[in-house]
C-alpha cells in the first residue's frame, strides 16, 4: 500500500497524548517522519515514539513549550538537525480551564491566549521559515466552541474563535508561497484528559451525543485521518477551511 506522506517531515505540537498522540500516528502510518512535541509529559512522548518506531517508522520527541519562543526557535532546530527537513505543522498543543465570568482573571486570559493563540501563530512563524520552496501544509486543531460557544467557556471559546480566524488569515497570506493552512474543529473527544476531567461519564457527555446526529462523541483517531488528509496531495486544492469533525454537532 502506497503512503501518502513518504519522505515528508512533519511536527505535531502538544504530542504525547489523546488527539495530538493519535495524529502522530497516523501521519507517521503514512509514512511521514514525526517530532512527537511535548511540554511536560516526556513519558507519553516517548511512548508515541517508541509505537512508531516498533512499527518501522521514524520518531523524535522533542521537550518544548510552544508558548515560549526560544523553545519553538529549539524544537525546529532539532527537527532540521534530526530529519533534515520540515513539511507539515500540527499545531495541536492548547489548554483549556473553565470558569464562570465573575471568576475570569488576566491570568485566566493570558495563560489560554498565550498558547491557543500567540503560540500558534509564533510556532507558524518558525515553520514557515523551514519549508521548502516547494511549499507546505499548516493544519491547526481548532474546537466547535468556535461557533457553538458553550457555558462558563467564553475565554476558550474566544481562543478558538480566534483560531478559526488565524487560519484564514494565514491561508491567504502564504497561499502564494503554496503553503497551505486549514484548521480541524473537533466535537467532545474521549481523550485522557476528558477521563480525568470526568468528562466522559457526564451527564455532559449524554447531553453532547442527543445534540449529535450520529450519536456518539469523537475518538482521537476520529480527528486524526482528517488531519492526515489535509496533509496530502489529496488536498491539495484546500486551504482557509475549518473542517466541523464532530458527527454533525453545530
Amino acid at each position: 500500500m502506497s503512503q501518502k506522506l513518504q519522505g515528508k517531515v512533519a511536527v505535531v505540537t502538544g504530542a504525547s497524548k489523546g488527539i495530538g498522540a493519535a495524529i502522530a500516528l497516523q501521519l507517521a502510518k503514512e509514512g511521514a517522519a514525526v517530532v512527537v512535541n511535548y511540554s511536560s509529559s516526556k513519558e507519553g512522548a516517548d511512548r508515541v515514539v517508541s509505537e512508531i518506531t516498533g512499527n518501522g517508522g521514524k520518531a523524535l520527541a522533542v521537550q518544548a513549550n510552544v508558548a515560549k519562543p526560544a523553545d519553538i526557535q529549539r524544537l525546529f532546530a532539532e527537527t532540521k538537525k534530526a530529519f533534515g527537513q520540515v513539511d507539515v505543522l500540527v499545531n495541536n498543543a492548547g489548554i483549556y480551564e473553565f470558569s464562570p465570568l465573575e471568576a475570569i482573571t488576566p491570568e485566566h486570559f493570558h495563560k489560554q491566549f498565550d498558547l491557543n493563540v500567540l503560540g500558534l501563530l509564533l510556532t507558524t512563524q518558525e515553520a514557515v521559515k523551514h519549508f521548502p520552496s516547494t511549499g507546505g501544509n499548516v493544519v491547526n486543531i481548532s474546537s466547535v466552541v468556535a461557533t457553538s460557544p458553550v457555558p462558563n467557556a467564553a475565554v476558550y471559546s474566544a481562543t478558538k474563535a480566534a483560531v478559526d480566524a488565524v487560519t484564514r488569515s494565514l491561508a491567504a497570506e502564504l497561499g502564494p508561497k503554496q503553503i497551505r493552512v486549514n484548521a480541524i474543529n473537533p466535537g467532545l473527544i474521549e481523550t485522557e484528559g476528558t477521563h480525568t476531567a470526568g468528562i466522559t461519564e457526564s451527564d455532559f457527555r449524554k447531553q453532547m451525543e442527543q445534540q449529535t446526529p450520529l450519536g456518539r462523541i469523537g475518538l482521537p483517531r476520529d480527528v486524526a485521518t482528517a488531519v492526515v488528509f489535509l496533509t496530502t496531495p489529496d488536498a491539495g486544492w484546500v486551504t482557509g477551511q475549518t473542517l466541523h469533525v464532530a458527527g454533525g454537532f453545530r
